[in-house]
């Protein structure tokens, strides 16, 4: 990504949510950055740009493989992971965020934060979460049908996520509240071996 986290240059946000992020570390951070930036009211803006680094980790190999190597020292990678925000163009509030979470050593869970920023977000609007991990990220014409299929399956109001895993191999996972769909090729791995290992 070449564009900044600036208001003017700040692409439309896309809600990310996942599920799993509703609870626990990333809802407690999460909760604490929504309930700061609301007070100031400056909320949207801070939800733009954690989008925006949200979208930056999801396409940027070099950063996730960063933010996600646990034996990384803490201000070591707080000093980096700082350097690029403020080289991208993120405001304090966030790059304060993001360096709570490096010297917390909660880096590698930044994604799941992020993610959890827009759960509450969408929470907050009346929306059904969805999330959507697949191993690569999804271009627009997938987005478009996704969203398509999910209109045709009664879900209007949906905030959907895109959360990459590039260990799923390939297809996706899709998660509706207790609903689960999964066309993953781990997850048809997974069922195969279950199967044979059942026949046996």
């Amino acid at each position: 990504m070449t564009g900044t986290a600036s208001s003017d240059a700040a692409p439309q946000a896309r809600p990310r949510v996942a599920l799993s992020s509703l609870h626990g570390v990333p809802a407690r951070y999460a909760t604490a950055l929504y309930e700061f930036a609301d007070e100031r009211s400056s909320l949207p803006e801070v939800l733009r740009q954690a989008e925006t680094l949200a979208t930056l980790i999801d396409e940027d190999v070099a950063l996730r493989s960063f933010i996600g190597d646990r034996a990384i020292d803490a201000r070591a990678g707080g000093q980096a992971i700082d350097a690029v925000l403020e080289a991208r163009g993120f405001g304090d509030t966030l790059r304060h965020f993001v360096g709570v979470i490096a010297r917390n050593r909660r880096l590698s869970r930044l994604r799941d934060i992020l993610a959890a920023v827009s759960a509450l977000a969408a929470k907050r609007r009346g929306e059904v979460v969805a999330e959507v991990r697949t191993a690569q990220p999804l271009s627009e014409q997938q987005r478009a049908t996704l969203a398509t299929r999910l209109s045709e399956a009664g879900y209007g109001r949906v905030a959907v996520t895109e959360i990459v895993e590039p260990e799923l191999l390939g297809g996706l996972v899709v998660q509706i509240g207790a609903h689960l769909f999964d066309t993953s090729l781990r997850g048809r791995l997974t069922r195969l071996s279950h199967a044979m290992k059942g026949a046996a």
